[in-house]
């Protein structure tokens, strides 16, 4: 029997890690830590860093890193993406096979939390689906729109409003979802708040949150719209990657 625990690490600040986390951590036989390439570097490292300051006995901690598979982008999305899923559940059913081929407790550091918007339990699925015999648990995490909100001093909802959670792609092609009063947008590729035809909503953005590069902006649509363009565009180039994620609102939150 192997257990494999998705152990949510927030925005990779240590201070945001759980008790329960650590804990974990310090329990697994294993340590699996994804590469996603050089542009992303930065995210291995954090990783690292992690496993540095919280793993009570560094040196004799089994940590593997491994090359994530990657994804077709000129494909059509959800089959690039079920075709990418299957490619990165053969490479984690290599590793544990070859790392804990007589069972014991594996663990994966998640970016953000594993129960929004990541997939490690849809792949993980794909292991159980196989016949392997792996119990999965997963351990929370310090999610970027609870940064987010934190950083910008603000609630997620408007009074008595309803919260939409999306992604950029969602938001360009479908706009401003019905009947909510707060939208918080995810997994944008770049600007995808400037497809909304209403420029007097309000909107909080931040990059690299819980770094020490974390950058906020906050203003009506109207006003910092392009300032946000040209500053993500700024640091993107300077870093090679970015992770960002935002909140719109119609009306004031406070």
């Amino acid at each position: 029997m192997i257990a494999l625990s998705f152990i949510g690490i927030g925005t990779g600040n240590p201070d945001h890690v759980t008790l329960a986390a650590v804990r974990a951590l310090n329990e697994a036989d294993v340590i699996l830590l994804p590469r996603k390439g050089e542009a992303k570097s930065d995210l291995i490292d954090l990783r690292r860093l992690l496993c540095d300051e919280l793993l009570e006995n560094r040196s004799a901690a089994n940590v593997v890193e491994f090359d994530l598979p990657t994804r077709d982008a000129s494909a059509p999305y959800l089959g690039a993406v079920n075709d990418w899923h299957a490619s990165i559940a053969a490479v984690w059913a290599q590793l544990l096979e070859q790392h804990l081929p007589q069972g014991g407790r594996a663990a994966m550091l998640v970016w953000g939390d594993p129960s929004l918007y990541d997939s490690s339990l849809r792949i993980a699925k794909r292991l159980l689906a196989s016949g392997r015999e792996i119990e999965v648990s997963v351990i929370p995490g310090i999610t970027s729109l609870q940064v987010l909100t934190a950083e910008h001093r603000i609630p997620l909802n408007a009074l008595a409003g309803a919260v939409h959670i999306t992604t950029g792609r969602r938001l360009r092609e479908k706009g401003w979802p019905n009947d909510a009063a707060t939208v918080a947008v995810m997994l944008d590729s770049g600007g995808a708040f400037s497809a909304l035809k209403d420029k007097h909503v309000h909107i909080w953005w931040g990059a690299y949150l819980g770094m020490e590069k974390q950058c906020l902006i906050e203003g009506r649509l109207k006003d910092v719209e392009q300032q946000i363009l040209e500053r993500r565009a700024a640091l993107r180039d300077q870093y090679g990657w970015i992770m960002d994620s935002y909140l719109l609102a119609r009306e004031p939150l406070l």
